[in-house]
């Protein structure tokens, strides 16, 4: 599933295309998607795209009046192409532009989403998500306070998008394996300290993860078609019986909340 740092991949890959341009049509081949896309979104057409923004792992596409807002779900991408591009199986709507650029969803679970609305705060999807992980809002003193009074594992709260947004499984593996902490400890037990290396490592690694483009497992590109090269560089996630590359020792794996999890026990406690 994109998380936070594929959405971001994409933000960046599409908005050079969009930003500042008409809306010429939106072809939609299959409306059923999570929500069936609302009719209403043809009255995008016409109106010129202001601004790319995200909330979360959503996209915000800004018009004049009205917002865009695209959600990739499980298997969803977002190329850049032009409009002769042939149709295949999967590629359920096009946002067609006056310059003939097209930007194209494909979807083979159809488990994302394409929803229109006149104001954001009108939209529940962002309703009640937390502070963005790369923002001030999101620091240790926040997260310490929340912490202190969760006793659930602190993997499943870091990955609570009602306390902060985006950190999803690889993530939450790879930033607790940098702060040292083991992903089955309860939130209530970590100190000021350790929070704050916490916040830190999520904060370095979506940031790293951004810069390589994202993480590709299976199905994830970004716009121009390109993995993510962030699969290169993770330390403990999908590296089960594997040695650990900083201690050499195997590399294990357990469920949490019905997630995959990944972490060293020699280097985490």
């Amino acid at each position: 599933m994109p998380e936070l740092p594929e959405v971001e991949t994409t933000r960046l890959g599409i908005v050079p295309y969009l930003k500042k341009q008409i809306i010429a049509d939106i072809i939609i081949r299959q409306p059923k998607l999570r929500w069936p896309i609302d009719p209403d979104i043809s009255m995008a057409i016409g109106q010129e795209i202001i601004d790319v923004k995200r909330r979360a792992k959503y996209l915000l596409l800004q018009l004049q009046q009205g917002w865009i807002v695209i959600h990739l779900g499980m298997s969803g991408s977002l190329r850049i192409l032009q409009e002769d591009k042939p149709v295949e199986k999967h590629d359920h709507v096009d946002l067609v532009l006056t310059n003939k650029v097209v930007l194209r969803y494909t979807d083979p679970r159809r488990f994302g989403a394409w929803l229109w609305t006149p104001f954001l705060e009108w939209l529940p999807q962002l309703k009640k998500l937390g502070p963005e992980p790369l923002s001030d809002d999101f620091d240790a003193n926040y997260f310490y306070n929340i912490a202190k009074n969760k006793k659930i594992p602190i993997k499943t709260l870091i990955m609570d998008n009602h306390m902060v947004v985006g950190v999803g499984n690889i993530y939450a593996s790879e930033s607790l394996f940098m702060a040292k902490i083991l992903p089955m400890r309860l939130a209530n037990t970590l100190n000021l300290k350790e929070i704050t290396l916490l916040v830190r490592a999520i904060k370095d690694v979506l940031a790293k993860s951004i810069q390589q483009g994202g993480t590709t497992l299976k199905d994830f590109l970004q716009s121009d078609g390109k993995p993510g090269y962030f699969v290169q560089q993770l330390h403990v996630y999908g590296r089960a019986e594997k040695n650990c590359l900083v201690c050499n020792t195997p590399i294990k794996a357990k469920k949490i909340a019905q997630r995959n999890t990944f972490y060293c026990e020699h280097c985490q406690k």
